[in-house]
Formats: structure tokens, C-alpha cells, sequence
């Protein structure tokens, strides 16, 4: 049995599809199927049933998914702790964090924090949040950066999770100064998040809530916030993002208000970690932010 395979088996079961799975896991589907029926055949059991419409867990995968999700992320773990040890790399944390965080929070908030006590090497991997929950479930990083609300929680068991409130953000929905002047029994123009954004999880659980008044048309998904700024500066739309992303333009008017203040999101800049223990670098890190 290869660690490959329960990284595999953990991904199939949070996408549901063979395909979409392969391409998470950067190998051919012919190789990612393979790999999922060599799991099955070492286990003697079916852990998914195929269907047309892709894979859904068996009663036996269900069981077995949290255990698989455990065991991957010790193994990771165990791979850094007796590297450290060895001496053979830097005592490093490892982050996932969303694209918009990346580039406008993570950077300020790990210097502050070197500030008052120096880390010896970080690595940081930039992706959607669905990849990023993912090598947290997988144990390939040891902390999650991302956006978060509390009627939104991420995809994993909160019982096998601890996270903390490290900032503050507010998405707003924004436009470019002229695109205001739409009347109001016409359609907005609106630039949308993809399934795999976080953020776009945040906002359509707002919109399921409520509409605007005037309606809104999608136009273009991203799930790259800074695609979407890129596109509300040029008058394609409007858009909800991140205020530490568009604040700078905010301040400079090149963007305004699409709607009332009542269509703010407020959320909370959250790190999430795996309940089991971290490396003693790792834990001091995390008991070092308060």
C-alpha cells in the first residue's frame, strides 16, 4: 500500500469525480483510476460506487475516510519531524494560503510576528481554497490561511481542527465609478467566484439569503479575487472583494460602491491547523499567537 493511494482515495472522495480528482492529483485519469482500483483490491473491498456521474463513497469508504485523512497527515508529519531531527532541512512552517491572502495579508502578518520571535524558514503554497483544504486534510502543510464565516465553515470535520482569528477583512460590493448610473430595473453586470473559491462560498451563502434589488447577471467566474479586481477596474462588473485587496483603489476612487453598505460581508482572517500534534517548532509557533 503506496501513501499516494489513501491521497488519492481522500481526494476522489471530496470531489466525487474521477476526472476533477486526477487533475488535483496531477497524474492522467487512466493512472489516477489505477491507482484508486489498487487501493480497493489491497483493502478487498469496494470503497467507491461508480456511477455516470462519477463516485460516490461506499459504506465502508465512509467509515474509513476520517482514518485515511488522520493517517496521511501523521505520516507528513512524521516525514518533517525526522527531517528536522536529522538536521537535513530548516526547522520550517509550512502554510496553505488562498491567492488574495497571499498576496496582500500573509506577507505583513509573518513579518510582524518574526518581529517578536524569528522563524527559521516558511513555504507557502498559493492556491484555491478546495487545494488548499485539501493539503490540510493531506498533511502536506501544517497551517490554512484563508477567509472565514461562521455560517461557512470549510470542508473538513471541525472536531479534527482548531483554528484562530488572526485579522479582520470585509468583502464590498464594488464597481468602477461609471457603472454605477445603471438604472435600476436593469441587470447588473456580475463577476462571480468559482465553485473551488472560498470566498465564493461566502457570497453565495449571503445570496441565498437575499437578492439585490437589481438583479444580477454572471458575466465571468474566477476564482482568483484578483482577476475579478483586474476586471471591475475595466468596467466589466461588479464584484464582492476582499477590502485588503482594493482598498488601495478605493482610496484612489478608481473603484466605488455597487451597492448599500448592508451588502458588506464582514469575516474574519482564520488559521486553521490539525487537532494532532505538529512538530515542537509548529506548536510554538501556533501557542505563540495567542
Amino acid at each position: 500500500m503506496e501513501l499516494a493511494w489513501l491521497e488519492d482515495f481522500v481526494a476522489l472522495a471530496e470531489l466525487e469525480n474521477f476526472s476533477r480528482a486526477a487533475d488535483s492529483r496531477h497524474v492522467t485519469q487512466p493512472a489516477f483510476s489505477r491507482r484508486i482500483k489498487s487501493l480497493e483490491n489491497w483493502m478487498g473491498v469496494e470503497l467507491f460506487e461508480r456511477t455516470t456521474h462519477g463516485a460516490t463513497l461506499t459504506d465502508v469508504g465512509r467509515q474509513m475516510l476520517g482514518n485515511a485523512q488522520d493517517m496521511t497527515r501523521r505520516l507528513h508529519q512524521m516525514r518533517l519531524d525526522a527531517r528536522e531531527l536529522a538536521g537535513k532541512q530548516l526547522r520550517t512552517l509550512y502554510f496553505a494560503a488562498t491567492h488574495s491572502l497571499s498576496f496582500t495579508f500573509f506577507p505583513g502578518w509573518i513579518r510582524s510576528i518574526e518581529r517578536e520571535a524569528p522563524i527559521e524558514g516558511v513555504r507557502l503554497h498559493s492556491d484555491n481554497m478546495r487545494s488548499c483544504e485539501q493539503m490540510l486534510l493531506n498533511g502536506e502543510v501544517q497551517f490554512l490561511l484563508c477567509h472565514h464565516h461562521p455560517d461557512v465553515p470549510p470542508r473538513f470535520a471541525s472536531e479534527q481542527f482548531l483554528g484562530k482569528a488572526v485579522g479582520l477583512d470585509v468583502l464590498l460590493p464594488l464597481c468602477a465609478p461609471g457603472q454605477r448610473s445603471v438604472a435600476s430595473d436593469e441587470a447588473l453586470d456580475y463577476l462571480g467566484y468559482t465553485a473551488d473559491s472560498g470566498l465564493g462560498r461566502i457570497i453565495n451563502w449571503r445570496l441565498n439569503r437575499s437578492q439585490p434589488e437589481q438583479p444580477l447577471q454572471t458575466l465571468f467566474s474566477s476564482h482568483l479575487a484578483a482577476v475579478l479586481l483586474s476586471m471591475v477596474q475595466e468596467g466589466k462588473g461588479m464584484a464582492w472583494l476582499p477590502r485588503t485587496l482594493a482598498e488601495s483603489e478605493m482610496s484612489q476612487n478608481r473603484l466605488v460602491r455597487a451597492l448599500e453598505e448592508t451588502w458588506d460581508i464582514p469575516v474574519e482572517i482564520r488559521l486553521f491547523r490539525a487537532r494532532t500534534p505538529l512538530s515542537d517548532f509548529a506548536e510554538a509557533f501556533w501557542n505563540g499567537l495567542g
